[in-house]
């Protein structure tokens, strides 16, 4: 692949991330492995408890890109019409025209979906999936790039519509973003104003993005760490703890991602600590663990990944002559 193309989404990248930094304390490896799933085409699940920035995540995401970014505040009471959009009646021309909703947007922060029905949970993740929407017969592509950031509150269950497996399954990682340290919490406190200002100007295009994305296929990943990643998947099916272990779209997934952190760190090759350093967000919601296990030996997800990194071999460096 062509050096200079990689150093421009190197630079790119480090452009996005030094904006993005202006109002984001800390959170360091969770903008990483954001820029990553927007390059990869992939949705986000952002975990965690109110007030440690997701929505400013997203927002100073778009706004760094110059994308389009809006928020939908999932209720019980939610339509699929008031997210995709439908027809309304035009007095002037006597006929119906097409009003879109919010989803047409590059950049959307579906802002707690577990709180949304069943029926507007399938036509949202629909939407994901197709990259597109159909009305009454019709069809409407959504904008390039687009994902979806959507954000689960871990701690107010109740009330809530839990996404079925197949549906999270959809989301390229799951991201933890846990509460700021004492001295990041400084930080914020001495940076307020120049967060309310919004000092974020946009250092990149929707265009730079997509064509970063075009590159993904030319970054190589030799076969042995292929079989690295498909021994990782099939090892998360062999503990008795796990009720289901993670699907072939992880397999997909670690690819895709791995992919995508080995062009933003500047090379067009994979190595096996691009492979480890998503491993977790690529696979803490794709493996269930029995209803009893979490209680009886306190493990979740996170665990059962270390505990597969730690006994799958790596794969040796190839020889060279």
């Amino acid at each position: 692949m062509n050096s200079r193309l990689i150093n421009n989404v190197y630079k790119k990248i480090d452009r996005i991330k030094d904006e993005v930094k202006k109002v984001i304390v800390g959170k360091d490896e969770v903008i990483e492995l954001m820029l990553a799933s927007l390059v990869a085409r992939g949705h986000i699940l952002l975990e965690g408890v109110p007030g440690v920035a997701k929505t400013t995540l997203a927002r100073a995401l778009a706004s760094a890109i110059n994308l389009a970014f809006k928020r939908i505040q999932f209720t019980p009471d939610l339509l699929p019409a008031d997210i995709i959009g439908t027809y309304v009646y035009n007095q002037k021309t006597g006929g119906f025209k097409f009003r879109k909703g919010p989803i047409f947007a590059n950049i959307i922060l579906a802002d707690e979906i577990n709180r949304a029905s069943p029926r507007t949970q399938s036509a949202f993740l629909e939407a994901m999936q197709e990259r597109q929407v159909t009305v009454e017969g019709e069809s409407y592509r959504l904008p390039e790039p687009f994902i979806v950031v959507a954000t689960m509150n871990p701690i107010e269950l109740e009330g809530v519509f839990p996404l079925p497996e197949a549906q999270i399954d959809r989301f390229l990682i799951k991201i933890k973003v846990d509460l700021p340290t004492r001295d990041e919490l400084k930080e914020i406190a001495k940076r307020i104003d120049v967060i309310e200002r919004w000092p974020i100007k946009a250092v990149a295009s929707a265009e730079d993005i997509l064509e970063a994305s075009k590159m993904l296929n030319n970054v190589y990943i030799e076969d042995s760490l292929i079989d690295y990643i498909v021994d990782i998947v099939e090892r998360s099916h062999g503990y008795p703890e796990v009720r289901l272990g993670a699907s072939p779209r992880a397999v997909i997934a670690l690819v895709k991602l791995s992919r995508a952190i080995a062009l933003m760190s500047g090379r067009d090759y994979v190595i096996p600590d691009d492979i480890k350093k998503i491993a977790k967000p690529v696979l803490r919601h794709r493996i269930l663990l029995r209803p009893e296990a979490g209680l009886e030996n306190e493990i979740d997800s996170d665990i059962i990944v270390d505990n597969i990194l730690n006994e799958v071999a790596v794969p040796s460096p190839p020889a060279t002559d």
